[in-house]
């Protein structure tokens, strides 16, 4: 999508802090971070949400997905400790960029219900 800012992090038309890359998914720092340690992770193909993952293709990527993410917190360090993989959907989930991404966020103790 030619507006979307992850879509041009991805594409790496912005400078963004990249973290991990692959040809399907980057992981990058997030510029509003909420924890000590807080990456974003997106798939370089754009979809708007979780709900658009729709078919066996959209649930294989998921999948992928959440194991990317769980690389990109194992080589942040945050195994030992724990950390929190958060995914938004829509305006009332606290979705503000209509791209698929997942928050990795570590590095200090979570808290429960997040809110």
């Amino acid at each position: 999508m030619a507006d979307c800012i992850f879509c041009k992090i991805a594409g790496g038309e912005i400078n963004a802090g990249v973290v991990k890359k692959t040809p399907d998914f980057v992981a990058f720092r997030d510029i509003k971070p909420v924890a000590p340690t807080h990456v974003l992770i997106v798939p370089v193909a754009h979809l708007g949400a979780v709900r658009d993952a729709e078919g066996e293709a959209g649930h294989r990527l998921l999948g992928r997905l959440l194991a990317f993410a769980a690389e990109v917190a194992a080589d942040l360090g945050l195994d030992s400790g724990g950390y929190r993989i958060v995914a938004n959907t829509g305006r009332d989930g606290g979705q503000s960029v209509d791209h698929l991404h997942l928050h990795v966020l570590g590095g200090r103790p979570m808290t429960w219900p997040p809110g």
